[in-house]
C-alpha cells in the first residue's frame, strides 16, 4: 500500500498578517520532508473562497514550487475543478502539462465537479449540471494533452476550435486520471470511466472493502476508457497523528483533525457563510464546549467515559471517529485493515487546524521509522501481483474505448492572423501582397516596425 499526504491549507481565525504565507512555508517543508521519508504522493486541494477550511485556491502554483523542491514523491491535484465556468479544460491541460515537465512527470491528475455552495454559486454554475460539466472538461482536457492538434469539440458546456495545446506532458500519453468521491456512485463512476477513486471521506477500513469490491468489479464489467489509460487504483483519506504516547497523539491531532470535518460540514451541509464576517474556528470551539468534547477533555479522555474524546481513545479507531491517530503499533494495525482491503493508498491528513508544524514534521518522521517500512516491503510483491491479475481486465477496458473520442483533424482548417483574415474578407490581393511581401522582409531580417505602425 502506499502513503500519501493530504493538504487543505487550513487558516483558522484570528488571523495573523503571515498566517497564509506561514502555512504554505510549512506546507512546503513537510513536502519536502516527506520525499526524504519515502512518501508516496502529496495531494492538495482546489477551493475557492471557503475561508479558513482551506485558502488553496492556486494549486498548480503551490505544486509548481514543490516540485523544485523535491525529486520523488508525486504530486497530487486532489482535486483540479473539471467545471469549465471555474478552470477551462485547455487552460487545465496546459497548467497540469507543464507542471508534469518541470517535476520530471511526477502528477497524478486528480479532477472533481465540488459541491459547496460558496464555490459554485459565484461562478455561476447549476449544481445540476456540474456532472455534465466535469465530464465534458476531462473529456477536452485529456484530449488537448494528447491530440497535436486537438481536433475541436462543440458540447454543451465547452465549445472550442482546433488547437494545437502546448506544452504536452512528461508521463505518455497523460498523467493518471482520478475523481474525487465521497459517494458510492461516484466510484462506480471511476470505474465505468477507468479511472482512480479518491475517496475522500472518513470512513472505517471494513466500509472501504465494499467500495474496493464494487470499483474492481465494475471496472471489468463496465470500464470505458475517458482517457488513453486506464488508472485502476482507489485511495482513501483517514486523519493521522502518530505519537509513541496514544494520549499524546490525541492531544496534538485530533483537534485539528476534527475542525477540518466541521469546516467542511458548515461549507457542504448545515452551515450559512457570511463573507469575510465569520468565525469557523471559534464557533466550532464553542460547538465542541457545548457538547462536552473541547480539547481538555480529549486530553483527559480516559477519566471520562462519557465525553467524544473518551470514545476516540478508548476505541482505538475501530468506528471511525479517530484515525490513524495513535501510537506507532495503534496505526500500524489500522492502517493494515485497509491494505486487508484492497485500498492500494491511504492518503495521511494531518495538517488541520491549529496543528503545530514542528509536531507534524515530528509524527511524519516516527511514521515513517516505524510504520511505512513494512507496508514498503510488502509493495514490490502487491504491485507486481496486481499488475499479473489486473492485465487481462485493463485490455479489455482498452479495447472498448470508441475510435470516434479521438476526431480526425480537417487537413484545410487554419487560423489567418487578423489582418489576413481582413484581406480574405476584403477580397483584396493589393492587401494580401502586401501581407506577402511584409513576411519575407521579417525573414529577411529588416526591421518592419515602423512599417507595421
Amino acid at each position: 500500500m502506499k502513503f500519501g499526504l493530504f493538504f487543505e491549507h487550513q487558516v483558522p481565525r484570528p488571523w495573523a498578517v503571515d498566517d497564509d504565507r506561514r502555512v504554505l512555508t510549512e506546507a512546503l517543508e513537510q513536502i519536502e520532508l516527506a520525499d526524504r521519508l519515502g512518501f508516496d504522493t502529496a495531494w492538495v486541494v482546489e477551493h475557492h473562497f471557503l475561508e479558513e477550511y482551506s485558502h488553496s485556491s492556486a494549486p498548480d502554483v503551490f505544486l509548481g514550487a514543490a516540485s523544485q523542491r523535491t525529486k520523488k514523491i508525486r504530486l497530487g491535484h486532489g482535486i483540479v475543478h473539471l467545471l469549465p465556468a471555474i478552470n477551462h479544460p485547455a487552460r487545465v491541460a496546459e497548467r497540469v502539462s507543464t507542471l508534469d515537465l518541470l517535476s520530471g512527470g511526477r502528477v497524478e491528475f486528480g479532477t472533481g465537479e465540488g459541491s459547496a455552495s460558496t464555490e459554485l454559486d459565484a461562478f455561476g454554475i447549476d449544481p445540476i449540471d456540474k456532472r455534465a460539466m466535469w465530464e465534458e472538461g476531462v473529456r477536452v482536457a485529456l484530449r488537448c494533452m494528447t491530440e497535436t492538434p486537438f481536433t475541436g469539440f462543440a458540447g454543451e458546456h465547452v465549445r472550442m476550435p482546433p488547437r494545437n495545446v502546448v506544452p504536452k506532458p512528461a508521463q505518455q500519453p497523460h498523467p493518471p486520471i482520478w475523481v474525487a468521491c465521497s459517494r458510492r456512485e461516484t466510484i462506480h463512476l471511476a470505474a465505468q470511466k477507468g479511472i482512480g477513486a479518491l475517496a475522500f471521506a472518513f470512513f472505517d477500513p471494513e466500509e472501504a472493502r465494499h467500495w474496493v469490491d464494487d470499483y474492481y468489479s465494475t471496472l471489468e464489467a463496465e470500464g470505458v476508457p475517458i482517457g488513453d489509460a486506464v488508472n485502476a487504483n482507489v485511495a482513501c483519506v483517514t486523519s493521522f497523528f502518530c505519537h509513541a504516547d496514544a494520549a499524546e497523539a490525541v492531544r496534538r491531532g485530533a483537534d485539528g483533525s476534527n475542525f477540518i470535518g466541521y469546516s467542511l460540514g458548515h461549507y457542504y451541509v448545515f452551515g450559512r457563510n457570511k463573507p469575510g464576517m465569520g468565525d469557523l474556528w471559534a464557533e466550532y470551539h464553542e460547538r465542541r464546549s457545548e457538547q462536552g468534547f473541547d480539547p481538555e477533555a480529549v486530553a483527559l479522555a480516559a477519566a471520562s467515559p462519557d465525553r467524544l474524546g473518551a470514545r476516540s481513545v478508548t476505541e482505538g479507531g475501530t468506528s471511525g471517529l479517530r484515525g490513524a491517530i495513535g501510537t506507532p503499533d495503534q496505526v500500524r494495525a489500522y492502517l493494515r485493515r485497509y491494505e486487508d482491503c484492497g485500498v492500494d493508498q491511504i492518503i495521511l491528513s494531518c495538517a488541520g487546524g491549529r496543528n503545530r508544524h514542528e509536531h507534524i514534521m515530528e509524527t511524519l518522521e516516527l511514521f515513517a521509522r516505524e510504520v511505512m517500512p513494512e507496508f514498503v516491503d510488502r509493495e514490490g510483491r502487491r504491485q507486481a501481483e496486481k499488475a499479473a491479475r489486473l492485465a487481462p481486465v485493463i485490455d479489455a477496458v482498452m479495447a472498448r474505448k470508441p475510435v470516434g473520442d479521438h476526431p480526425p483533424a480537417d487537413p484545410d482548417y487554419e487560423i489567418p492572423a487578423y489582418p489576413r483574415l481582413d484581406a480574405d474578407r476584403e477580397e483584396s490581393e493589393k492587401f494580401h501582397g502586401w501581407l506577402d511581401r511584409y513576411a519575407e522582409r521579417v525573414a529577411a531580417g529588416e526591421d518592419v516596425s515602423k512599417r507595421l505602425a
